[in-house]
């Protein structure tokens, strides 16, 4: 899994069938310390309850799809859970 930042939100004209009320949010993807690194991505929210600001984890590529209540569906990301807390030992801040 791989964590992130909710930066903001996605709104479809269109939408694929199986992705209706699947809210889209738009994510930075973020090291295991919190840099951010890359470019933005759009995600599909599994949880509906994730919002701007929010620390989220996501999956990529076949895993992403199967994470929606219709599975197989065409997205690339798709954030699984809300984080709470990040908790790092020294050692593991080395990214």
């Amino acid at each position: 899994m791989l964590l992130g930042k909710v930066v903001g939100t996605l709104v479809a004209c269109e939408t694929y069938e199986g992705l209706e009320g699947v809210p889209m949010l738009v994510v930075q993807p973020l090291t295991k310390s919190g840099q951010a690194v890359g470019e933005t991505i759009v995600c599909a929210d599994s949880t509906s309850m994730a919002g701007p600001n929010e620390l989220v984890y996501y999956e990529g590529g076949r895993e992403a799809a199967m994470a929606l209540a219709v599975t197989f569906v065409p997205v690339d990301h798709t954030i699984i859970g809300i984080v709470d807390d990040v908790n790092l030992s020294d050692e593991a801040v080395g990214d």
